[in-house]
């Protein structure tokens, strides 16, 4: 009872919601669905929506487990098992406890076939295919790095695709174009119909920006601690395969970073103010890591006191920035991760990269946008005398 009373404190959100009284059971089943479809929860009937446990009499609890049931069973696809736990008031009257797991099976539909969401204490219909893929991804059933494109194979850079055959594999490029889409397409890098997936665009194409000109790096350098709407020190956008994007965006950070004398001879370049291998680890994870269904440019501003690499796309799954911390991970990319990982760039996989990165420079902060759908990454910089 104390610890029924300590949840309705809180309020609504989106693993707790509160309903009076249950009539409809087509309603009931789309609360059931965006809760299957989410990270599960509770509803809690018999409390109103300002969290007053008013109860429920015994008639009506009886009453409403049977909706309970035929919404779980029929109305939801697919079927559902959900527990009820039945709470006695003091006033003598019962308040049920709804308990709706994380579904397995996802995605969920009601009995229209409409697909609902959790929107913070509410809920949402799926309004684009793009979430609909995201829902897909969560549950392992579809990745953006798989994505189709209109790319032919024609476009495939083929000195660079056969310097990787031959540097990885040992394995000269195939002379026949039959062949070659055979061999793309056991490497996961193209469609059964023959075109390029995003995967074998963003790694194996010359010019990936002109089939999807979104994927790109932005880079910005201010003089101060604030955006500029006109004054920069320093600006460029990185194109290309992922290697060149890579080396390009490092090459910006680097050049825009202080060189620290240290204990070395006055002739010497210095050490970089933030270490190398962290700025390094922090890049991959934005380009191997970040959510491709979303169309928009990983950004790097660069200020006196900070850095920060902001990625599209929040966190996946059940990842917190605690656990990423933790060396915790969840491959949102797996076929980008995995080329990435055979020495494309400079990545270990296995969800070391962060811990690999604040072990290098502790002075970092993440900051998950779950509605703006971003992730932030903050470098703090090292303030030098006179700035």
């Amino acid at each position: 009872m104390k610890d029924f009373l300590s949840q309705i404190a809180l309020g609504e959100d989106s693993r707790r919601q509160f309903k009076e009284d249950i009539h409809n059971v087509d309603s009931l089943a789309a609360e059931m669905v965006a809760f299957a479809n989410a990270e599960g929860g509770i509803i809690f009937i018999g409390v109103t929506d300002k969290g007053n446990p008013v109860g429920l009499s015994k008639e009506s609890v009886g009453r409403i487990n049977q909706l309970i049931g035929h919404a779980a069973n029929q109305h939801v696809r697919s079927p559902l098992t959900v527990k009820t736990e039945n709470i006695a008031l003091e006033n003598g009257l019962i308040v049920i406890s709804l308990i709706v797991p994380e579904g397995m099976d996802k995605p969920y539909f009601d009995k229209t076939g409409v697909i609902w969401l959790k929107s913070g204490s509410d809920k949402r219909r799926i309004q684009s295919k793009e979430e609909l893929r995201r829902l897909f991804q969560s549950v392992d059933q579809f990745h953006a790095d798989e994505l189709p494109t209109r790319a032919q194979i024609s476009l495939l850079d083929k000195l660079r695709f056969r310097d990787f055959l031959q540097k990885v594999y040992d394995q000269v490029l195939p002379d026949k174009q039959e062949d070659l889409v055979r061999l793309l397409q056991n490497m996961n890098l193209a469609t059964e119909e023959g075109f390029l997936n995003l995967a074998g665009v963003l790694l194996f194409t010359e010019h990936p920006e002109l089939i999807k000109p979104q994927f790109v790096i932005k880079a910005i350098c201010y003089p101060g601690e604030d955006i500029h709407m006109s004054s920069y020190v320093d600006t460029e956008e990185y194109v290309g395969p992922f290697q060149r994007m890579f080396e390009g965006a490092m090459s910006f950070i680097m050049r825009n970073l202080h060189k620290v004398q240290g204990d070395q001879g006055v002739n010497s370049q210095g050490i970089s103010e933030i270490p190398r291998t962290a700025l390094e680890e922090l890049l991959v994870n934005a380009l191997v890591h970040r959510d491709y269904f979303v169309s928009a440019p990983v950004r790097i501003f660069m200020f006196a006191n900070r850095i920060e690499i902001i990625s599209p796309g929040h966190l996946p799954n059940h990842l917190t920035v605690e656990k990423i911390k933790t060396g915790n991970s969840n491959i949102r990319n797996p076929i980008l991760a995995s080329y990435v990982a055979k020495g494309l760039l400079p990545y270990k996989g296995l969800g070391s990269g962060i811990t690999r990165a604040l072990n290098a420079w502790p002075h970092i902060d993440f900051i998950e946008d779950r509605e703006g759908c971003l992730f932030t990454v903050k470098i703090a910089r090292k303030i030098h005398k006179g700035e």
